[in-house]
């Protein structure tokens, strides 16, 4: 379903609503208001009642959302409701860790292959599976349906992976290079710069 243009920060705050949706649900909690809601994500109500109105109309006035129903339809907006094959390039030390994060797997997303161009990492397994060279990730995406890529590389390389795998068919990439990218808009991107992440803190705490 195609849905109005809708902020990418309030896209951010559904990720938010629908894990703390799944935490209720686990509660066992049936039903919540947009204030209990808002409480539980450090959200203010307003604003939880104003990001859900960009996807239509849900729960009943004075009863509020019902947690399994409301959960589920983030879910499926956000894409959750399937499973993602993603590429990860970039078989280093951040590589492996974000190989290792089973929080990709719990949420839907199939690490189904890893790239690098280090012939000393060529071949070498992890949990089973074999690092490819980057040469061949044109013919693995499509092998293995692959949607969205990871790209762990250092920053002189990221535009130059990132122009690969758009070409490959790679539809959504996340970038954890300290690099921008310049892509076409058919594929999107994320960034996760985790230097800028600890400047911005370090900033608040020289005040």
């Amino acid at each position: 379903m195609k849905y109005k243009k809708v902020p990418l920060t309030a896209v951010r705050r559904l990720s938010i609503y629908a894990r703390t949706l799944s935490d209720l649900e686990n509660r066992g909690r049936e039903t919540v208001s947009s204030e209990e809601l808002g409480l539980d994500a450090n959200i203010p109500s307003t604003q939880v009642r104003k990001d859900l109105a960009y996807f239509g109309q849900f729960g009943t006035r004075g009863k509020g959302y019902s947690v399994k129903e409301l959960n589920r339809k983030l879910r499926e907006i956000l894409g959750l409701d399937r499973s993602w094959n993603v590429a990860l390039v970039g078989a280093g030390n951040l590589g492996k860790a974000l190989f290792s994060y089973p929080g990709f797997r719990r949420q839907g997303f199939h690490i189904v292959a890893v790239f690098d161009n280090d012939p000393a990492k060529i071949d070498k397994e992890w949990k089973g599976l074999k690092i490819q060279h980057i040469k061949k990730l044109p013919e693995i995406v499509k092998e293995k349906k692959i949607s969205i890529g990871i790209i762990a590389v250092p920053s002189s390389a990221a535009q130059e992976v990132a122009e690969t795998m758009c070409r490959a068919g790679i539809k959504a990439i996340l970038n954890f290079a300290p690099k921008r990218l310049f892509l076409p808009p058919e594929c999107k991107q994320g960034t996760v710069d985790l230097a800028i992440e600890l400047e911005n803190l370090s900033y608040f705490l020289t005040k």
